[in-house]
């Protein structure tokens, strides 16, 4: 039913007569501008700013201890347990809130491009550039879906609401919270649009393995053969630049669910950085940029209206969010076949691993987990030289459940279709980060492109004497001692020591994982 639907275990309902419910596009773009809530650039697109959040809050993200998901739950840092009763507290001053408000909006769709596993979600937005937002974020129904849709989630969105801790149990004035059981999301305290977006895909991540699906975050593609790869990294690893090939089409940038029918895109849309973005580096996303996307805390001239992206103003985590149907060399819908290949994507700033290796079963469960990448001097106050940064799974902040689920469910998929896993550094090569280089964008496109082809299947390697990673002495159109990080160093003592440092510091991660299969840790981890 085209309608707001709240549990009705749940005491306030909204009331709020003026709901503004699936309005187009062009609607909520009056709205936006009516209402003040932002400008239009000069390619059409809405401006707004988020004020004091201009990025997650991982410390205000709570699930709600509840019997039927508490024993599931990986309780800790990232997940964080808050009481059913203030939840229930928060819920009605929410609710009563929002039925202060002049108007409401109101957005009903999905998550799951494949119509086996899609989740029916209803939004409902204090402002409207929010709803235009999850609009063009998650998947979009025909109208004759949106007869049929049923939500089975809700996430109500209240930036303008403000928890007071000492009553309501916060660390803050913001709170992101997931009720499992209630099957809502209550978002206040913050600006952010961001929230909602990875609200839904904490959802997907708590619901898909329980349908023996493993969800993933990562981008995916497939090539005109039909092949379909996907490619995991943190943030600065290359992820968005080396999965949008104009020779293969796009299936997703960032959320995707692997069932055993195939893979799929969790999102009906992109959020990307665009912090530095030019049509030279990125032409796709900056092409994508128009009537109907959301540019959040862009430095946009006062008079032109052109965004400027160099700008970092207000926050270096500027992003932009448009349908995917906004770039022209996607996959509609965003459903494959199984993948043939899978790239983990690091940035190693100590500059000792190789620039492309292929791993094992073992090796790809073990790197997952890991999630590696650098953090360099510079990016954050205090920093001073390059620092290992894990996050478990390339998606740690999303994971209600315990990582090794993740990581069996990967390992399970790469024996059943005889998947190839690659590790690619994009990082440093000669030295550590401000001794050597930064490794070729041209080097790792031939290596990526190669292994994408299969041309690395066969092909003969050497054995890493610390990682024990598995090194291609060939790859084509790249110089062979590009290959093996230790001849590219001039002294290769201090090769070994920083090596054996980051070995070191992999180790230390892997202690805080729980019930490993010990295989993993000896045929998947470093070697000395």
């Amino acid at each position: 039913m085209n309608q707001v639907e709240i549990s009705n275990e749940l005491k306030p309902q909204l009331t709020n007569e003026n709901m503004h419910i699936q309005l187009s596009v062009p609607q909520l773009v009056e709205k936006v501008l009516a209402r003040n809530e932002g400008i239009l650039t000069s390619t059409g697109a809405v401006k707004a700013e988020t004020g004091k959040y201009t990025g997650r809050s991982p410390k205000d993200k709570y699930i709600v201890e509840e019997a039927s998901s508490k024993d599931k739950i990986d309780w800790g840092n990232v997940n964080r347990p808050i009481s059913e009763d203030a939840f229930a507290n928060l819920y009605e001053k929410v609710i009563n809130y929002l039925n202060e408000k002049d108007e409401l909006f109101v957005f009903n769709g999905y998550a799951g491009a494949d119509q086996d596993y899609r989740l029916p979600i209803q939004v409902i937005n204090e402002y409207a550039w929010h709803n235009l937002f999850i609009h063009q974020l998650l998947i979009r129904p025909t109208a004759q879906e949106l007869g049929s849709h049923h939500s089975e989630f809700t996430i109500i969105c209240a930036p303008g609401f403000k928890a007071d801790p000492a009553v309501d149990g916060t660390n803050s004035e913001t709170f992101i919270i997931i009720s499992f059981e209630k099957k809502i999301v209550l978002i206040g305290g913050t600006e952010y649009a961001g929230e909602m977006k990875k609200s839904v895909f904490s959802i997907m991540n708590y619901l898909l393995p329980e349908r023996d699906v493993f969800s993933m975050h990562c981008s995916a593609n497939v090539g005109q053969e039909g092949d379909v790869a996907l490619f995991f990294g943190l943030s600065g690893t290359g992820k968005t630049t080396l999965s949008a090939d104009p020779s293969r089409r796009l299936i997703g940038d960032d959320e995707h669910g692997w069932s055993p029918s195939g893979v799929f895109n969790i999102e009906g849309g992109c959020y990307a950085k665009c912090i530095n973005l030019s049509r030279e580096k990125e032409p796709q996303i900056f092409d994508a940029i128009r009537f109907g996307s959301v540019l959040e805390n862009v430095m946009v001239d006062e008079k032109t209206r052109i965004a400027d992206y160099d700008n970092g103003f207000l926050t270096e985590n500027t992003r932009a969010a448009y349908p995917i149907d906004a770039i022209s060399n996607i996959v509609n819908p965003s459903v494959a076949g199984h993948p043939t290949t899978i790239i983990f994507l690091t940035a190693d700033a100590f500059g000792v691993l190789p620039p492309i290796s292929k791993l094992t079963k073992e090796q790809a469960m073990y790197h997952f987990l890991s999630g590696y990448t650098s953090k360099l001097a510079g990016t954050e106050r205090g920093i001073t030289a390059p620092e290992a940064t894990f996050s478990t799974c390339f998606g740690s902040p999303f994971l209600p459940l315990q990582p090794t689920r993740y990581a069996d469910m990967l390992g399970k998929s790469i024996e059943e279709h005889n998947v190839q896993v690659y590790l690619v550094n994009t990082g440093w090569t000669g030295g550590v980060y401000g001794t050597g280089s930064r490794m070729k964008l041209s080097y790792t496109r031939l290596m990526v492109q190669a292994a994408l082809e299969g041309e690395l299947n066969n092909v003969e390697t050497i054995k890493d004497s610390i990682f024990g990673l598995h090194i291609p002495l060939h790859v084509p159109g790249v110089p062979d001692l590009v290959l093996q990080p230790n001849k590219t160093w001039a002294d290769e003592e201090a090769y070994n020591k920083k090596a054996h440092e980051l070995a070191a510091k992999f180790r230390e991660n892997f202690l805080s994982f729980k019930n490993i299969d010990p295989s993993i840790v000896i045929k998947g981890g470093p070697i000395a």
